[in-house]
């Protein structure tokens, strides 16, 4: 068995072409996450509505509905490995989701349209589900965040994970503004239960609260995590949200032989 280590601005999965095989996901993720300390584990499956089928597994062995960096890193791979050109479609939980290579190691895909957008779901939050079934998000503005910041916000940060006004969970995002187009940002994630160095899905949502409320006017925002920078787009027609769209690094670490 073949598994890539692979990682998206720091945002690391264990990564293997399953194609025609039957295999229980949940505990392979546990034990290869295990061999370098990875984010999450995806697996490649054969799709009828896509050019391949995205199966993502969180390192506790629980099931994510999408993941965005995940999916930028899985374009890359499929696209190494031969399963697809520079053009991509993935079928995942949460829907489908295009994907494109921009150069050697940058992807772009375009995240899942916000299925609830609830900007006071408590009074220090907002909530984002992107996709439907969405992936859960809250989106917290922390004046002055800094990345040391993060053992002194970490049972805030926990809170917010399992705060019972997000009915799954919900990946924490903590950002503060650099510029007029530039926030940081801090992300404890569900399934991993821990800061990542990066979440794409949650850049996406932090953008989304952002543009809803007026605040990203040019619909281009940079997002600097501690692993890497990840621009998203949001394109409207004015009222609604049409595309939202996550650009950056990808990298293949290593390939293991197991």
């Amino acid at each position: 068995m073949r598994v890539h280590y692979m990682n998206g601005a720091g945002n690391d999965f264990m990564v293997m072409d399953a194609r025609g095989q039957k295999m229980d996901f949940a505990p392979l993720a546990v034990e290869l996450c295990k061999l370098t300390g990875a984010d999450g584990f995806m697996a490649i499956d054969y799709s009828a509505i896509a050019d391949f089928r995205l199966h993502f597994y969180n390192s506790d062995g629980t099931r994510g509905e999408m993941c965005g960096n995940g999916a930028r890193c899985i374009c890359r791979y499929a696209y190494e490995l031969g399963i697809a050109g520079e053009k991509m479609v993935v079928q995942t939980d949460a829907g489908l989701v295009a994907g494109q290579r921009i150069s050697e190691n940058i992807y772009r895909v375009q995240l899942n349209l916000p299925s609830v957008i609830d900007l006071n779901r408590l009074p220090n939050a907002a909530y984002v589900e992107l996709g439907d079934p969405g992936v859960p998000h809250s989106v917290t503005e922390i004046p002055g965040l800094t990345w040391e910041m993060r053992e002194e916000l970490r049972a805030f940060a926990r809170d917010m994970r399992h705060n019972a006004a997000f009915p799954k969970g919900a990946n924490a995002n903590l950002y503060t503004w650099l510029d007029d187009t530039t926030v940081r940002i801090l992300t404890f994630e569900r399934g991993v239960e821990d800061y990542t160095l990066a979440c794409g899905t949650g850049s996406g949502a932090t953008a989304v609260t952002l543009w809803q409320t007026g605040k990203v006017p040019g619909g281009v925002l940079t997002v600097k995590n501690p692993g890497g920078d990840l621009t998203v787009t949001v394109r409207s027609d004015g009222e609604t949200i049409t595309s939202l769209l996550l650009e950056g690094p990808t990298e293949i670490e290593k390939i293991f032989e197991i």
